[in-house]
């Protein structure tokens, strides 16, 4: 069986959204908290990631925020987001690859405390020149990479 392209990946929503109820004493509630848990579909990452601006950035917690609050849960399995987000990229990359200039802008969407994600296409180095031509600064601490001061930046998810 041939693997899948990220592409279908992205469009592959299965019986997503759901929401699965977290109990306190679930062992998964030390790790992940406890409640109404989402699972999002990958597109509906997209979905988010496609609407901030350019020279604007978002993290990955705002984009699980927003979700959880557009489908009335308590949070987002950060897991499944992480896996969704590097979905959302790479299918990015693969439409871009073919020609299409039909993008998402994954690379403005950052790790927490603004690091950048160098799990995305091209990694740190490409997340990199894409901010840096946007007029972000990106700065090393150790061997990780910031935008510097990129709160001043944050895009306000709940303005869609």
């Amino acid at each position: 069986m041939p693997k899948k392209t990220y592409m279908e990946k992205l469009y592959n929503s299965g019986d997503l959204p759901k929401i699965e109820f977290i109990d306190f004493d679930n062992k998964m509630a030390k790790r992940f908290g406890y409640g109404n848990m989402l699972i999002a579909p990958p597109i509906e990452y997209d979905e988010v990631m496609r609407k901030i601006p350019e020279g604007k950035l978002t993290t990955v917690d705002e984009v699980r925020m927003h979700l959880s609050k557009k489908h009335n849960a308590d949070f987002t399995c950060r897991l499944t987001a992480g896996i969704f987000i590097n979905i959302v990229g790479n299918a990015s990359q693969e439409r871009e690859n073919s020609g299409s200039k039909d993008i998402t802008p994954y690379w403005r969407t950052l790790k927490k405390d603004g690091e950048l994600n160098e799990k995305y296409p091209g990694g740190i180095d490409q997340q990199k020149m894409l901010l840096e031509l946007e007029g972000h600064e990106v700065i090393k601490k150790g061997k990780r990479y910031f935008v510097k001061d990129y709160m001043n930046s944050l895009f306000q998810l709940n303005s869609i």
